[in-house]
């Protein structure tokens, strides 16, 4: 690694950003009839006509637009005002007034479809309104924010156990156990109120949204990664004994584990990309606590060394989708969120260790994603692809296929890739 292949690497990802990836996106998404965005796109980047807005698509296209507009790409389209317009739609159509607390999907005209509150949603929701706040101004963004992280606080969080249920009614009552979820705790939403809380605290900078980030990261580091190998665990019980990993009634990204709603070694799976995504969520929320990294340095590292150990695919490039703890791969699939999320992981593992293992594997995954994962014709990533980088599934835009880990990934990319460009200059 030198000044040069930083250089190239940036301009690469820079070009991609700018005249793909953001082009794509603000040009079709906007639904200027019922508000909201619409989201499902084919291969060629056309509406494909689904009727619905899910709470997750609304909202990590709210962010998408924040944190680009707040990161400075804004360029030829306003990118602020396309957050605003997700936020009207998210507040006017999707809030529940009675009860608080976001629906979970409704039509493309704002008619709710299922009002269940589900808490991996409504920690998007904070996400995204906090960066909202953090990037236009707009008070609306904290002022809702804050109210969700309170009824979380009222209705969700375990004070028996610790950390947070996830599945519930209208009305906040826990769902049945089993496949409604209801007794379940998992990596996924726990992973994702973290991330939610870092940017929570840094928009109010309240000491209650403090603690409560301090809590899920001990959480996270204490309970949910393996206590060995230092890898996700993908679900647990309400006493934090690990569960075989099911597929639950409402999904968001099991589309294609169809055998019985279970997977392949329910109680031996990691997920790659998660571990990558929870290491450099991990450090970020340090940086927003003005902790240092010492703090969960070992966390960190564990996480990332087993994804370098064993999800680089080295012969084809990529990563690989999840394995057993122990390091076995179980799928060689490639899925676009997991080579998002490592790209960041290894730059930051690569910045806090310097090991040229780390960019290395930084180097081959920005080299899969860019020769075979983009889609050339619409400048989007394609959803899944096979171990060589034939496309297995083809559309562009889903409920939870959507901008949010593209984008945000060579975003994220691009600011490390300045960093280690300075360190080095």
């Amino acid at each position: 690694m030198n000044q040069q292949t930083i250089q190239q690497h940036r301009q690469e990802l820079h070009t991609h950003l700018t005249q793909q990836l953001l082009p794509f996106w603000t040009s079709r998404t906007a639904d200027y009839e019922n508000g909201g965005f619409i989201t499902h796109f084919d291969q060629h980047g056309n509406d494909v006509g689904t009727d619905e807005k899910s709470l997750i698509s609304q909202t990590r296209s709210i962010y998408t637009y924040s944190s680009a507009h707040r990161a400075g790409y804004s360029g030829s389209a306003d990118l602020a005002a396309l957050a605003r317009h997700g936020v009207d739609y998210l507040i006017d159509r999707m809030w529940d007034q009675e009860h608080g607390g976001f629906y979970w999907m409704t039509d493309r005209q704002g008619n709710v479809l299922n009002d269940q509150k589900i808490v991996y949603g409504q920690s998007f929701a904070i996400y995204c309104l906090s960066e909202y706040t953090l990037a236009t101004g707009d008070p609306r963004g904290l002022t809702y924010a804050t109210q969700l992280f309170d009824l979380l606080q009222k209705h969700a969080a375990d004070t028996c156990y610790g950390g947070y249920f996830e599945v519930f009614q209208r009305d906040w009552t826990l769902c049945e156990p089993g496949s409604a979820g209801g007794d379940r705790k998992t990596l996924d939403a726990h992973m994702h109120l973290m991330e939610a809380f870092t940017t929570l605290y840094e928009a109010s900078r309240l000491p209650l949204h403090r603690r409560k980030l301090l809590e899920v990261i001990e959480l996270l580091v204490k309970r949910i990664m393996h206590p060995v190998y230092g890898t996700g665990v993908p679900q647990f019980g309400a006493d934090w004994q690990v569960a075989p990993q099911i597929k639950f009634d409402v999904i968001w990204g099991w589309d294609r584990f169809a055998d019985g709603g279970v997977k392949r070694a329910a109680t031996d799976n990691t997920s790659y990309g998660h571990n990558g995504e929870f290491g450099w969520l991990l450090l970020h929320a340090l940086d927003v606590l003005k902790l240092p990294y010492d703090t969960h340095r070992d966390v960190f590292e564990k996480a990332l060394h087993h994804a370098v150990t064993y999800g680089v695919d080295w012969e084809l490039g990529g990563l690989f989708v999840e394995g057993a703890h122990s390091g076995a791969v179980y799928d060689r699939e490639k899925e676009f969120w997991q080579q998002a999320e490592i790209l960041i992981g290894f730059l930051d593992a690569y910045r806090l260790t310097g090991d040229e293992l780390y960019w290395r594997a930084y180097d081959n995954v920005h080299r899969f994603v860019l020769d075979k994962m983009v889609n050339s014709e619409t400048g989007e990533w394609w959803p899944l692809m096979t171990r060589d980088g034939q496309p297995i599934w083809t559309h562009m835009g889903h409920s939870w296929k959507i901008n949010y880990h593209t984008v945000r990934s060579v975003i994220q990319s691009i600011n490390r890739l300045d960093r280690l460009a300075a360190l080095s200059a």
